[in-house]
């Protein structure tokens, strides 16, 4: 049986990254393999592993944030862990978590396989945080078997910023689980109220600023907007809102265990972003049959069919958005041919099966 160690930076908060790994660990754990999780931190993370009887250890000084100290600190660290478990590979999910992993595993026997969900150095972040990023992962790829990047723009990112070369880079496209038939979106009729939900934290990259600005374009008495997530610009979306004359319209639902609920009882999904890897939030929007507006930013392309399954937004297009808003909030008809064509595009290329297939080929080359 083969023995698998993941690692991921935080605990307190249950990100894509998160809940991709979590699919994957309980995936290949049905499959035989043996899994242990580390992650940083104390957070709710851990309970979430608990509840699908996945082993999980809580590293103290794996952070987000940067700091030499702490940092070296976490390298020894996580290197004492590693040393104590043996695995046979360690797949690191993650930026912070994919530097340090890839350096306290030098000189273990364990191959490493790094999970890019969206590169850090990606189009949309801060020039000096893309040089710095870039830099760093340059210096350190050699130190990984294998990278998987989710997405097709990710690879191509990495190839043009000559991080990696072609034989070390695979793509995996992410894959959610399926839900019963029972789950997905049951329309409004025409004439009711069309309800719109976005699914996010309220920190970058998400821009749930730009959206409120778009709806106060569109008339109040049709729609309603659900805001499901935390953070910490939570409370400027609350303000923003009030002072356009939307708090009326817009619910802000906090984090909510009940996503996919709350999604079968929705009519189109948006996300709004400055940058992405491959959203979790579309999957899941698509695979309940919702037609979905999004940036058109990292791997969204691959997914949203611009004008079949939903609308792609240029970053900061406001014009754009709120004319693509107009539409569906219009059109009943054309909210029901795209959401059916967006669960028929999940389920042939997005379902988990396909995406645990290719993990584990990946991780069979990396053994060999």
């Amino acid at each position: 049986m083969r023995s698998i160690v993941f690692v991921i930076t935080r605990s307190d908060v249950m990100g894509g990254a998160s809940v991709h790994l979590l699919d994957l660990a309980a995936g290949l754990q049905s499959c035989g393999y043996d899994i242990t999780i580390l992650v940083g931190g104390q957070g709710v993370f851990l309970q979430h592993a608990r509840d699908r009887s996945l082993s999980c250890i809580s590293l103290k000084y794996l952070t987000r944030e940067i700091d030499l100290i702490v940092d070296v600190k976490a390298i020894f660290e996580l290197r004492g862990v590693l040393k104590r478990l043996k695995p046979d590979l360690i797949h690191l999910h993650s930026s912070k978590a994919g530097i340090i992993g890839r350096i306290s595993a030098i000189g273990l026997t364990a191959p490493c396989i790094f999970t890019a969900h969206g590169w850090a150095f990606t189009e949309g972040v801060s020039p000096r945080h893309r040089f710095l990023y870039r830099f760093i992962e340059r210096l350190i790829a050699p130190l990984a078997k294998r990278i998987i990047t989710v997405s097709d723009y990710d690879r191509s990112l990495a190839l043009a910023e000559r991080v990696a070369p072609p034989g070390q880079l695979a793509v995996v496209h992410n894959g959610m689980p399926d839900i019963p038939a029972k789950m997905r979106a049951q329309r409004a009729a025409v004439g009711d109220i069309v309800r719109f939900v976005m699914v996010a934290r309220f920190e970058a990259p998400k821009d749930q600023l730009s959206l409120l600005r778009a709806f106060a374009v569109l008339p109040s008495e049709r729609w309603c907007l659900e805001l499901i997530g935390d953070g910490p610009q939570m409370q400027a979306a609350i303000d923003l809102a009030t002072s356009l004359g939307l708090a009326g319209n817009v619910i802000f639902s906090g984090a909510c265990i009940d996503v996919s609920s709350r999604l079968a009882a929705s009519d189109v999904f948006i996300l709004i972003s400055r940058w992405e890897g491959l959203p979790l939030t579309i999957l899941e929007a698509m695979r309940a049959g919702l037609p979905v507006i999004a940036s058109d930013v990292g791997g969204v392309a691959e997914a949203v069919q611009d004008g079949e399954t939903g609308y792609l937004i240029k970053r900061d297009a406001t014009g754009s958005l709120v004319e693509r808003l107009g539409l569906l909030l219009a059109d009943a008809e054309m909210r029901r041919r795209m959401g059916e064509a967006g669960r028929l595009r999940y389920e042939a290329d997005f379902t988990f099966s396909l995406m645990l297939d290719k993990t584990i080929a990946v991780y069979e080359e990396a053994l060999l």
